[in-house]
């Protein structure tokens, strides 16, 4: 039984050391321009199939990750929809989109790489639909159903195309101040809270920014 729990909390923990080396030379590289070989190198294993032992394919590793941080920014946006109940304000709802992930990176301290690989992954379109698979669930349906509560009258095409820049404003911005900290550039705001605070600002004036007429 003992060794049973050993072997179990050895495997458990190869996994970490895998997952946390894939996800940062897929933020550093990109997802395509990193091998098996490469993570399992950077994670300090010998043998070179530890990927595939642990995870299958690389498809099934970038899952791995992606959950990896979909569940605790889940926890903290349950958490803050709980709060915003059934407010009529689309800045609140655009809080609960984007505080969430600022507040995860901060809690994981710096370095952080999740941000960037979150990036390389919206920039392919298979890997994105895989990221909004993992990622989506009852809080993001929930979420999205109180911001269009409060754009009744702002067409579905606009609302699309809205959606999709606001989704593209979120995580590159994100990845940028990601990047700027790792390389020990300076940044416009001291913490992620208050960049996160500017975030909310620049998505909540997209979404009730006026629309033109159609010609």
């Amino acid at each position: 039984m003992v060794t049973v729990s050993v072997k179990a909390a050895r495997s458990a923990g190869t996994r970490e050391t895998l997952l946390a080396a894939a996800e940062r030379l897929f933020a550093e590289h990109g997802v395509f321009a990193v091998s098996n070989r490469q993570i399992s190198e950077a994670a300090g294993q010998g043998n070179n199939a530890a990927v595939g032992y642990h995870f299958g394919t690389k498809t099934d590793l970038i899952r791995a990750v992606v959950r990896r941080h979909a569940e605790p920014v889940d926890a903290l946006r349950r958490r803050m929809l709980a709060r915003t109940g059934d407010s009529h304000d689309v800045r609140d709802w655009v809080a609960c989109l984007v505080r969430p992930g600022a507040q995860h990176l901060a809690q994981l301290g710096s370095p952080t790489w999740y941000a960037r690989f979150a990036a390389q992954l919206m920039t392919d379109p298979v890997l994105r639909e895989l990221m909004i698979d993992e990622a989506f669930g009852p809080s993001i349906e929930r979420n999205l159903d109180g911001l269009n509560r409060c754009l009744p009258d702002l067409p579905l095409p606009v609302r699309i195309e809205r959606g999709a820049m606001a989704r593209h404003l979120m995580v590159h911005t994100l990845a940028e101040r990601e990047r700027s900290l790792a390389d020990g550039t300076p940044t416009v705001h001291p913490d992620w809270e208050t960049y996160a605070d500017g975030l909310v600002d620049a998505i909540t004036g997209l979404w009730l920014a006026p629309v033109t007429p159609a010609v």
